[in-house]
């Protein structure tokens, strides 16, 4: 028999996640429908005895319905479920799992919703359900000639879950369909709601299509505000899915009293998502409307100060340096322009303004920097959304700040490096910077915890913490050594090239810490009777080990091919190109200038692949201590490396200087091009190494962690 195989991408436009329960339940429930299994999943069609004829076509169907949820999940998920055989089950325990809280325990008390209504008879479906697989299937001709013969059928529920003919058409995104159905559907046909709630413009919100977001709208403006049955507005479902543009279009268009904070948690949800979802226009814009939403939570708990401090951007140099160049003008709701407060010395007032725009204006066409100009954007609205939070909460009692988990936020920022969001609260809300986590840990603890070196100088230089460095311990009785002491987490070492590189980073911070704290909390034990020492070396035994075989793996490779090099090199010295004197043993080209280049590249390519392999000899042979990986081992590595990349530069020299003193009288010409491609290797060398050696250089001989001359973040 032949069979079937199905992709999610057949069924659901993407595999259910923790945060797309909503979206990925149309979608799989109108496949479904379509398949005729529904009735297996919501145990309308209950299971027959074993016995019974019926029930190897319910075995069939169940199957059938429980294969198209299990391929339509994400990894994590489906190892929820693998263990359940029945299709009923595995949906109702997802339902039970990701499905939002119900309207009544996060909105005000309301007046009972038609959600009692019954959907369509079994007759009714029957007839109707040629229409569903028409809109279905983006079959829109006879779709059309299915609703010419029964016009008022645009306005009825064609499925058992009350989905007209839109919300198939929305849900499966059939834009032509959609906005061919509203022409024909009176305003009161589009606010038909499902059986949980949905509008059609509820479902176009999650597949953030635009245009059939825009059909509907324009007809039926009602719709925007009209709640499900967990009470979410059009524009806060497209903002739990991240649909940037969508939320837009529809912020845009939606009353704002549909998000007063006073009516219902729309607009909390709506900010916290939006800031989520990185869409800061939208969310300061909203804040600036209703200052209050800053004081409140949504239904997951969260505040918008806790989701706005996981905002850590992690750049690399060159985009650092870009980003730091760049003039950003950020406008408020009344059109005033706020300053680059990073940049606050490039004013229009400058000489050069002009001629910076316009290099800017040039730049920003260019893919990769347009996207660092619009991180700069954001960055900027960012941090006024984090003002006006900072001037609400400034005046809330210790019981308000504790609602909204404000103390818990501190600790989110440290974690993932937002040094903005520190800057602030200590400008407008000092005193929470005194907060501790579960473990009794303060700020300053974390940010060692967490091997944040800006938010570490920053803390530092304004003096707020150095006594909680010096005297505090957490419930365990850590010391802030004993904290230095302990792992990284994995997200910090993995921005580390290599396992050496990364223990010489642990070394760094563990110096820098060692070197803050008073003697006599360099041996202080905590209730495991440990040393910051001897927790050091406990803590870091493994990635000693890692360390030590990158170290080898790296030298090892890298000796083959600087030993080869010195043996070429050695043979050259005395084959030299054009032979010798037979009676004087002289070189005969000895008296040419480009002889001499041979000679001396030769000669360099020579010292410094001995060079390297001595240094690569040294790392092999080297006892691995600890404090090896701190200058011994990446000063050598770094000696090797260069050596290495001096000498294959130079080798590449003296045998394109070969070539020419060869082929100078008759084939010239080939000169060229042969050199060129010598330079290949060195590229591809370069390309490969040289970063690994500038990070090695860097993180040995560069500024280090504490750096006491940072400069004060004050806007």
């Amino acid at each position: 028999m032949e069979t079937t195989k199905l992709a999610h991408s057949a069924i659901v436009p993407d595999v259910l996640e923790k945060d797309n329960y909503d979206i990925w339940k149309v979608c799989l429930k109108s496949y479904l429908l379509a398949e005729d299994l529904w009735d297996i999943v919501n145990g309308t069609e209950s299971e027959p005895n074993v016995t019974q004829a019926e029930f190897r076509t319910w075995q069939v169907k169940n199957a059938k319905a429980l294969h198209a949820i299990q391929i339509s999940c994400g990894p994590q998920i489906l190892s929820n479920i693998k263990e359940f055989d029945s299709s009923k089950v595995a949906w109702d325990h997802l339902a039970s799992t990701y499905q939002l809280p119900s309207e009544e325990n996060i909105l005000p008390a309301e007046t009972e919703a038609n959600s009692t209504e019954q959907g369509i008879t079994n007759d009714d479906y029957n007839q109707k359900l040629p229409l569903f697989k028409f809109v279905f299937n983006n079959d829109w001709e006879n779709a059309k000639k299915f609703i010419h013969l029964q016009p008022d059928v645009v306005n009825d529920f064609i499925s058992s879950t009350k989905e007209t003919a839109l919300h198939i058409a929305a849900v499966s995104g059939h834009v032509h369909i959609v906005e061919e159905l509203v022409k024909l559907m009176p305003e009161s046909s589009l606010e038909s709601t499902n059986i949980d709630g949905y509008t059609g413009l509820h479902l176009a919100a999650l597949s953030g299509i635009i245009k059939m977001a825009k059909a509907m709208v324009e007809k039926n403006k009602k719709m925007l505000g009209m709640r499900n049955q967990s009470g979410a507005i059009p524009v806060v479902l497209a903002s739990t899915c991240g649909h940037k543009e969508m939320v837009r279009y529809l912020y845009s268009v939606t009353p704002k009293e549909d998000l007063d904070p006073d009516t219902s948690n729309n607009g909390v949800s709506l900010l916290t998502f939006a800031i989520f979802a990185d869409i800061y226009d939208v969310a300061l814009d909203l804040l600036q409307h209703y200052p209050r939403l800053a004081t409140i939570v949504d239904y997951n708990g969260d505040s918008a100060l806790y989701v706005l401090a996981q905002n850590g951007n992690p750049q690399g140099f060159w985009h650092q340096w870009i980003y730091s160049c760049m003039h950003v003008q950020l406008t408020d709701k009344y059109g005033n322009v706020i300053r680059d407060i990073e940049n606050p010395h490039d004013d229009p007032s400058h000489r050069c303004h002009m001629i910076n725009r316009v290099i800017e204006r040039f730049l920003v066409t260019v893919p990769g920097i347009k996207q660092i100009f619009d991180r700069k954007l954001m960055n900027m609205q960012a941090r006024e959304i984090l003002k006006c939070i900072c001037k609400e909460i400034s005046t809330l009692d210790d019981s308000e700040l504790q609602k909204i988990d404000a103390r818990s936020a501190i600790f989110e920022a440290v974690k993932y490096g937002n040094l903005d969001f520190i800057v602030q609260i200590t400008k407008h809300c000092p005193h929470l910077l005194w907060s501790n986590d579960g473990n009794e840990r303060g700020v300053f603890f974390a940010t060692i915890l967490h091997r944040q070196e800006k938010i570490f100088n920053f803390l530092y230089e304004i003096g707020a913490h150095k006594r909680e460095m010096v005297a505090c311990l957490d419930k365990d009785s850590n010391s802030g050594l004993h904290i230095a002491a302990m792992l990284a987490p994995s997200s910090q070492l993995a921005g580390i090239s290599g396992a050496a590189l990364q223990m010489q980073r642990e070394l760094q911070w563990f110096k820098v810490v060692e070197n803050i704290v008073q003697a006599q909390y360099k041996e202080f034990t905590n209730t495991d009777g440990k040393t910051p020492r001897a927790l050091f070396t406990e803590e870091h035994k493994n990635l000693v080990k890692e360390g030590e075989k990158w170290m080898k793996d790296t030298a090892s490779s890298s000796m083959v091919v600087a030993a080869l090099i010195a043996t070429v090199m050695f043979t050259a010295a005395f084959t030299v190109p054009g032979g010798n004197n037979q009676n004087t043993g002289i070189p005969i080209f000895l008296d040419r200038n480009i002889f001499l280049v041979y000679i001396v590249s030769d000669a360099l390519s020579l010292f410094s692949s001995a060079t390297s392999v001595l240094m690569f000899l040294g790392i092999l042979t080297s006892r691995y201590a600890e404090d090896d990986f701190l200058k011994s081992l990446p000063s050598r590595l770094m000696i090797g490396l260069a050596a290495l990349f001096l000498s294959i530069v130079t080798m590449m020299i003296a045998f394109g200087t070969t070539l020419y003193i060869v082929l100078q009288e008759r084939l010239s010409w080939v000169y060229i091009p042969v050199s060129l491609l010598a330079s290949v290797p060195i590229t591809l060398f370069a390309s490969l190494q040289f970063p690994l050696l500038v990070d090695i250089v860097y993180s040995t001989y560069g500024p280090g962690i504490f750096n006491r001359k940072t400069k004060h973040w004050t806007y």
